[in-house]
């Protein structure tokens, strides 16, 4: 469980790469992607930071 936790953060950057990709292939013109991509890195920014912090 601990490793999951450890981990929590990079996974949500990951996503938010991935929210990303998807957005410059799709045809659509709207923002929702990026908005959506950037709460997903800064919250897993954050989170990695506070969660390594307090694990080890």
């Amino acid at each position: 469980m601990k490793e999951l936790l450890k981990n929590l953060g990079i996974l949500l950057v990951l996503v938010g790469v991935i929210i990303l990709i998807i957005h410059n292939f799709s045809s659509q013109q709207e923002n929702s992607y990026l908005w959506v991509a950037l709460s997903c890195m800064v919250i897993g920014l954050i989170g990695h930071v506070i969660l390594n912090k307090h694990i080890n």
